[in-house]
């Protein structure tokens, strides 16, 4: 299920382009109040920074391999969402949107692999900027508007709440937490359980085992009530699963994520 994107380009993204007042000085942001590009998908990468949010709406996960990113749940199959309708619109009044879905279509990169600084780039396929007739503008007299300066520093905080993310997975494999996880959900009626595997999950009980000066240490550093937060998360997954049922969404028993 949980896996991170194989790709060149970052999930969501057909194409980066950079953002240039030269290139790009007539082009606008038009607002749009639906994302087609999230119809369909079952896992969003989260920082560290939004799991207390998160983890009142989706199962907090880490994605299988090395990488192990953290994951917002928001269908337990590929192919399914049960928070967006085909429509391209959430289905729910008060539900919290990753930043990573926020920040499409925009995001920083690097020019060059040997580039030190990241340049704010965009996917040209995206229909929200182009050179529209209505909309905001991005540059005006070629200088950045109040609203790329917004959006350059949306995309700087996601980055340094990227940084913050690799740093918490990195200790978790260093104190060895992480594990395969394994989720049976038996709906009442059914002859065998819904067998869900293919992600990592904090191990609950070498967590409980660590030493007392290792646990104040996470208490004082914030790790610990991230650890709690994810644990919580994973009983919505069972919440996840009714709404796929109740959209006639469910997979067959004894299938994997």
């Amino acid at each position: 299920m949980a896996t991170a994107p194989q790709v060149s380009l970052p999930l969501f993204y057909n194409g980066l382009e950079p953002l240039s007042s030269d290139a790009h000085a007539n082009y606008r942001i038009r607002p749009q109040d639906t994302a087609p590009f999230l119809v369909g998908q079952h896992a969003v990468p989260i920082t560290v920074d939004e799991f207390a949010l998160v983890q009142r709406h989706m199962p907090i996960v880490f994605a299988s391999g090395d990488e192990a990113v953290p994951l917002a749940l928001m269908g337990l199959n590929e192919g399914v969402n049960v928070f967006m309708g085909d429509d391209g619109k959430l289905t729910e009044s008060n539900f919290y949107v990753p930043a990573y879905v926020r920040r499409y279509p925009y995001m920083l990169a690097r020019l060059r692999p040997d580039a030190q600084e990241l340049s704010l780039c965009f996917d040209p396929t995206s229909s929200t900027i182009g050179a529209f007739e209505e909309g905001l503008p991005l540059f005006e007299n070629g200088e950045p508007t109040q609203v790329t300066r917004d959006v350059l520093a949306f995309a700087e905080s996601f980055e340094q709440a990227g940084m913050r993310t690799q740093s918490f997975v990195a200790e978790l494999r260093d104190l060895g937490l992480l594990m395969e996880g394994e989720v049976a959900i038996q709906p009442e009626g059914a002859e065998q359980p819904f067998i869900y595997r293919g992600f990592q999950m904090v191990n609950e009980e070498k967590l409980n085992d660590l030493r007392g000066d290792q646990l104040r240490k996470m208490m004082k550093s914030g790790m610990l009530p991230l650890l709690h937060a994810h644990l919580f998360s994973m009983s919505l997954m069972r919440d996840i699963f009714a709404r796929q049922m109740a959209l006639g969404k469910a997979p067959q028993p004894q299938l994997a994520m």
